[in-house]
């Protein structure tokens, strides 16, 4: 059932979301120790509170409403420590058939019953994890910030990349080529806003593998849902290029995330099956509200 809609890249949304998760605004009158911090020494100190969420952050169930060209699928999502487990509830707009249906439960079941699908599963959150360690690692040293003042209580900066940073690995080059605005909860140094652009085109072995192209995009909006807990709540991806053989490659697609509801922490996957399987209409009322907030038509 629509696999090629559940496979969409939200390990790349991740590391988008947590990858330039480091900034700093201009400081308003009066100013507050937090607000008069040299960008640069907030800059490290985001960088630190990111690199370290996981080892105090609260384990979360919410739904995942994401829009592509084609389709609009819903899910419910539940993070475990082996990962996130998700369940499709609906395909454009609409409950999913009976056939379908099943074919969900299946996956899921599969999932639950094999142990090579849970080790694959644990490893890509494990890979995802450091991936998101090595961007974050970057950020102190890769960009340039400009203060743009204070927004709605929140720092503004304005980044572009530093030319005299050696961007090497691939994840270093793509998010080096990027320029945009961040929105920093300075007294939380934590990441409350992200809008980024690819600014030049960036090229696969000298362009014969691949090629991201210029104009590229992606904006980011996260909520605060504790007392220590960021989530991304809107997330645009617009990507554009072209693959090995001159297969063109694009990734355009909005998801939109609400109903946080704190769980057990450090739950397997039976346990994370269980809450799936619960019914929360006050979560599908929040999932209206916010799509209608969020999604532009």
């Amino acid at each position: 059932m629509q696999a090629q809609m559940r496979q969409f890249p939200t390990r790349v949304f991740c590391i988008l979301t947590v990858a330039l998760t480091a900034a700093t605004g201009a400081a308003q009158q009066p100013q507050s120790p937090a607000q008069s911090e040299p960008p640069v020494t907030l800059v490290r100190e985001v960088v630190y509170n990111e690199m370290h969420d996981h080892e105090r952050h609260g384990w979360w169930r919410y739904w995942i409403e994401k829009h592509a060209p084609k389709e609009t699928l819903l899910e419910e999502q539940v993070e475990t420590s082996d990962g996130p487990l998700t369940r499709v509830q609906q395909l454009n707009g609409h409950p999913l058939d009976a056939k379908d249906q099943q074919r969900e439960e299946a996956r899921l079941q599969t999932l639950l019953n094999s142990p090579s699908e849970q080790a694959s599963l644990k490893q890509a959150y494990i890979d995802d994890e450091k991936r998101i360690g090595r961007i974050v690692a970057l950020l102190p040293d890769a960009f340039l910030y400009e203060d743009k003042g204070e927004e709605n209580g929140l720092r503004h900066l304005h980044f572009r990349p530093n030319p005299n940073y050696p961007a090497h690995s691939i994840e270093a080059r793509i998010f080096h080529a990027m320029s945009g605005d961040l929105w920093i909860d300075a007294r939380m140094k934590r990441m409350a806003g992200l809008n980024g652009q690819l600014m030049e085109n960036v090229d696969f072995g000298f362009g014969i593998l691949g090629r991201l192209y210029k104009g590229g995009s992606f904006e980011l909006r996260r909520t605060q849902v504790s007392q220590t807990d960021w989530k991304t709540e809107h997330l645009e991806v617009h990507m554009n290029g072209r693959a090995m053989l001159f297969k063109t490659i694009a990734r355009e697609t909005s998801e939109v995330r609400g109903g946080f509801i704190a769980v057990p922490a450090a739950m397997n996957l039976s346990q994370g099956m269980h809450l799936l399987n619960e019914t929360n209409s006050a979560t599908s009322a929040s999932r209206s509200i916010a799509a209608a907030v969020f999604v532009k038509p």
